[in-house]
């Protein structure tokens, strides 16, 4: 993300504002985590490199496999040792991706300044070791911080258990540094987070027990409260528990969530997966946070399914650089949808496109009208290739005008919903953006099949730029 020679650097990684960033050089590479994790390929996950760059003789080929060392660990989200947030450091540098493993417990980091296109293994932070020190387990989401340490959100303890959830800390040399919220202040459970350090706040989502979600979804596990509906607002950086957000029965299970990039700005969004609606979260006039559903997608009541009504689930967003439109996904009904959030508290719904999903066309899951007429979603070909599962991950150019999707959730759940996913494998799509008027389209040049790799189909998750995006930096 415009990072300098160390030998003339008068900045650290990453731009001076988001605005800025948008002026970036277009992506060339892609880092996607691939798992062969659940699937029943006794094979180590891996980070894929992803050619995007149309002029490049390998466009839209996978041309280089980083294998894990182990076996088992699952694969999921990512994030960097520097970004953005360390921009006015001229030491810091952004060159080791984070790689934690959901299952498994350990650490990955990656080394990509070495070969941008054949990234290599520099650290395995052991599972053992961040027990020893921590009691943590189950680590999820990565960011840095502009101390140099890195920050990961961790699902619970050893044993599954939510309890021993919390925010684990590493150093510039990816020791275990210990625990980054106070004694006492531990979330009830934890998913992803996002500090805001000009409101000196740091709010995180939240799922459920590990021991829960591992075992598949279970709508009697709703029902006995064992998924989430709390966002946990703490102080930044000191890592006090301040205020608890119950979102209701309206806010089930709030996943991935975003603040404006502006960091001056003090509202953002989290995607309610189970009930399949938009919070916004704000700050007030007498300084604590509140919140309110700006967008609801209505559940599809639909035959030949397991329920009578197919909910959106809602599993991934992200917002523009230039904090204008708000992208998501619905993982079970299928499509992408783009919203314009120039007014942050009524956002607009300007594009949408289905890429697959339970209710299209071939699928024995039909949708039902209010009228009583059946229909299902045209969902198209690329180059001779049937969309297979639901989209779930997303991640957008730094220009707002291409944006990535995969297809992956977590093994089990890819496996109890779209179970030819887990056979075939996974695929990653490119979507041209309108970003003018709004609007979303396929790009039909573009298609990488995961069902074609090496060792067998696997499942292909998060994806990261190089240089940052605009779900890994965070401005100060």
């Amino acid at each position: 993300m415009g990072e300098e020679t160390e030998c003339c650097r008068t900045t650290g990684p990453g731009y001076e504002t988001p605005l800025k960033a948008m002026s970036g050089p277009k992506e060339a590479l892609l880092y996607v985590t691939c798992v062969y994790t659940g699937t029943g390929r006794e094979k180590p996950d891996f980070l894929a490199t992803v050619d995007v760059d149309p002029n490049s003789p390998t466009y839209s080929k996978v041309i280089h496999r980083l294998s894990m060392p182990y076996v088992g660990d699952e694969l999921h989200h990512s994030g960097w040792n520097a970004c953005s947030s360390c921009h006015g450091d001229p030491s810091a540098d952004r060159r080791f991706l984070i790689l934690p493993s959901l299952v498994s417990g350990r650490v990955y980091v990656i080394d990509t300044q070495k070969n941008p296109k054949a990234p290599s293994l520099h650290k395995v932070v052991q599972p053992e070791d961040i027990v020893k020190n921590t009691g943590l387990a189950y680590p999820h989401m990565s960011h840095c911080l502009d101390s140099g340490d890195i920050m990961i959100s961790c699902l619970g303890d050893k044993d599954g258990n939510a309890k021993g959830n919390g925010f684990l800390l590493l150093d510039s040399e990816f020791n275990v540094k210990g625990r980054w919220e106070k004694p006492g202040h531990s979330p009830l459970f934890s998913y992803d987070f996002w500090y805001q350090p000009r409101h000196r706040t740091m709010i995180g989502s939240s799922l459920g027990a590990p021991a829960t979600f591992t075992r598949g979804f279970n709508i009697q596990h709703v029902k006995d409260g064992l998924y989430a509906r709390h966002l946990h607002v703490y102080s930044w950086p000191d890592g006090e528990l301040k205020q608890t957000l119950d979102l209701g029965e309206t806010g089930l299970t709030p996943l991935e969530m975003r603040f404006l990039h502006d960091p001056c700005k003090d509202t953002g969004y989290v995607g309610c997966a189970y009930t399949s609606n938009i919070v916004r979260f704000f700050k007030t006039e007498d300084g604590s946070w509140s919140h309110e559903v700006v967008i609801s997608v209505k559940p599809l009541k639909v035959q030949n399914w397991i329920l009578p009504e197919l909910p959106g689930f809602i599993t991934d967003i992200l917002i523009s650089l230039d904090d204008r439109f708000l992208y998501f996904i619905n993982w079970l009904q299928g499509d992408i949808r783009q919203y314009n959030i120039e007014d942050p508290k009524n956002p607009v719904l300007v594009g949408q496109v289905y890429v697959g999903g339970l209710v299209r066309k071939g699928s024995p899951v039909v949708a039902v009208t209010e009228e009583g007429k059946t229909w299902q979603s045209d969902v198209p070909e690329i180059q001779g290739h049937q969309l297979r599962g639901g989209p779930n991950m997303i991640q957008l150019s730094l220009d707002g005008k291409r944006l990535y999707a995969t297809n992956s959730l977590f093994s089990t759940w890819d496996r109890q919903f779209y179970p030819e996913l887990v056979e075939k494998g996974s695929h990653m799509l490119q979507i041209d953006v309108d970003t003018m008027k709004g609007g979303l389209k396929i790009n039909p040049n573009f298609f990488i099949d995961f069902g074609a790799e090496p060792d067998g189909p696997c499942m292909a998750h998060e994806m990261r730029y190089p240089g940052g995006d605009c779900t890994s930096d965070i401005w100060i």
